[in-house]
């Protein structure tokens, strides 16, 4: 049974972009189904339900807003720290 407060957001990052882009987003079964997705391709998961409620007002397909471009940055740093990339 799914979680449906449980929300996951999905960024990506193309060297040279201005800032990241959210490419998923979604609450119970379909925020389950990103997670899933995600560590099926050993991509780093962070928790965090703060900065999670203010990307998913971010459109699909959109660049976060420089208003998050700090917390953001702080998460990259250290999941890529965490998987050993740097």
């Amino acid at each position: 049974m799914s979680d449906p407060s449980k929300l996951a957001i999905a960024l990506h990052y193309e060297k040279g972009s201005n800032a990241p882009v959210v490419v998923a987003k979604g609450r119970g079964t379909i925020g389950e189904k990103i997670v899933e997705i995600a560590k099926a391709n050993d991509i780093p998961i962070e928790e965090n339900e703060i900065l999670a409620g203010a990307l998913s007002k971010v459109e699909l397909g959109e660049e976060i807003p420089p208003d998050l471009y700090k917390a953001v940055a702080e998460v990259l740093v250290f999941v890529l720290r965490l998987s050993g990339r740097r």
